[in-house]
């Protein structure tokens, strides 16, 4: 950790004084990504985040599947990056430590005209490259997924679609960029925003400033306003789109052994039934159009339409008490297209409209803006070593740290989280900035009970743990 000074904005005095070559601004996990891939081809990077912690915008809320890209439009940069997302995921999850549950996917018709359209899809597949996707039988289905309905008639296999944890790998590309170089700035509001030909000076709500050559605009739900606030214009416009999610007992993830996915239509992929990664089953999300972008309140009709959906699907589910729910905004805009503008004569990229595909094409996206960057700018020295962190085993399916000796006690019960996790969590290279932080990085408080028999524990724990003024970064890297 740095051991300089901090402001009240959260960004230390040498932070402010410094020009980095490229701020990003945002820090879920397409601001993550981007820190990381810039960091690794050797620029100066600050990560401005406006929230007390990573992942406190659209990218806390999705589904957690690594996509092939089987469905995505023929030909576009989403699969592009979709697919080169999803490679560089498999080649650097082992040295991560993060965990992927290899469960494959099912394109469930429960029509005879969702029946018509498998064949489409499959053909689709075949010219993304997607090419071990095939229509299976209804008794082919039935044989792999026993506690399906009765009621469907056939499927398209896609083996390739995995479940990850959506959480930890944003933060083990955010924790990589800190250890090789970074800093980050968290409760840094972009306010404001001057470009002298050379070098942008961005100033916070509290009018802090901190100076870059470049911009990467990852604001997320709110990009199209900040293109608006600092350039005087913007190409598109933000239009949230909420969705609901259930999460059922763990019990409910042996229902299942795949992801079963709907026969989507032109708005949206629709409904999808999957196990987490830590061991419960989720299903949705809903999608409802929105004009808010701060707050994604639940709907009991609408929680109930999802649940009447999957038991339709999954009929067991009837039996299955549900643990939780919630809901998240995706950075829809007016169009399906990934919204990525770049202004050379501003040192500005923005990166917008990115929406359910992301946690996916983060990784392969953050490399396609580095190479649009990489024309614009001066390139800078590789690093001479890269640091690779090892992230905290949350799956359910590995050992946990409850599994061994020395770890005090347990915490949260619903969860097996342990007083040690807590601690290293504070320890950590980016510590948690509030509760919901802390709760991506252990699992504390998501079990059946919700916090109610540990919050008084963890309240103990974490008192004077947390702070508003935080600012992350490693002294001593090759970068300074």
């Amino acid at each position: 950790m740095s051991s300089d000074v901090k402001t009240e904005n959260g960004c230390s005095k040498s932070t402010m004084q410094d020009v980095f070559d490229v701020a990003v601004i945002g820090g879920g996990v397409i601001g993550c990504a981007m820190a990381r891939r810039f960091v690794l081809e050797g620029a100066r990077v600050v990560l401005l985040e406006k929230g007390e912690d990573i992942l406190a915008g659209a990218s806390k809320a999705n589904s957690a599947i690594l996509h092939t890209g089987f469905d995505a439009p023929l030909g576009s940069l989403e699969l592009d990056c979709m697919q080169a997302g999803y490679r560089e995921y498999l080649q650097i999850s082992e040295a991560f430590d993060l965990p992927i549950l290899k469960t494959s996917a099912h394109v469930v018709a429960w029509n005879e005209e969702q029946l018509a359209r498998l064949p489409a899809i499959e053909q689709h597949a075949h010219q993304n490259n997607v090419d071990n996707v095939k229509i299976i039988g209804v008794e082919e289905l039935l044989k792999r997924e026993p506690n399906l309905s009765r009621s469907a008639l056939g499927a398209v296999s896609i083996p390739g679609e995995f479940v990850i944890d959506p959480w930890s790998s944003p933060l083990a590309y955010l924790t990589q960029a800190v250890l090789n170089g970074a800093q980050v700035c968290f409760n840094y509001a972009v306010a404001s925003g001057q470009f002298d030909g050379e070098t942008w000076r961005l100033k916070s709500e509290a009018a802090q400033q901190i100076s870059a050559k470049y911009v990467i605009n990852c604001a997320g739900l709110y990009g199209d306003q900040l293109d608006e606030a600092l350039l005087g214009h913007t190409e598109f416009v933000i239009k949230p789109r909420k969705g609901q999610f259930v999460v059922y007992d763990k019990a409910a993830s042996a229902l299942l052994k795949s992801i079963i996915l709907p026969v989507p239509t032109q708005r949206t992929k629709g409904v999808v039934l999957t196990r987490t990664i830590f061991g419960n089953l989720l299903l949705g999300p809903t999608a409802e159009e929105q004009d808010e972008r701060e707050w994604a309140s639940v709907s009991h009709n609408e929680l109930e339409s999802l649940k009447a959906q999957a038991e339709v699907m999954l009929p067991a589910l009837k039996e299955m008490p549900v643990t939780a729910t919630y809901a998240g905004l995706r950075p829809a805009t007016e169009c399906k297209e990934y919204r990525i503008f770049e202004y050379q004569d501003k040192h500005w990229i923005t990166v917008g409209g990115i929406r359910s595909t992301g946690l996916t094409a983060s990784l392969g996206l953050a490399a396609h803006v580095f190479k649009r960057y990489a024309n614009m700018a001066t390139r800078q020295p590789l690093l001479a070593s890269i640091v690779t962190p090892k992230m905290p085993h949350l799956a359910e399916y590995a050992q946990r740290d409850w599994m061994q000796t020395g770890y005090e006690e347990i915490v949260c019960h619903c969860e097996m989280v342990t007083k040690r996790e807590i601690d290293q969590a504070f320890c950590s290279v980016i510590p948690p900035g509030d509760l919901s932080g802390l709760k991506r990085r252990t699992r504390a408080m998501m079990g059946r009970c919700q916090a109610f028999y540990c919050s008084a524990r963890l309240a103990e724990l974490t008192k004077g743990r947390f702070t508003n003024d935080l600012s992350v970064g490693v002294s001593g890297s090759d970068n300074e």
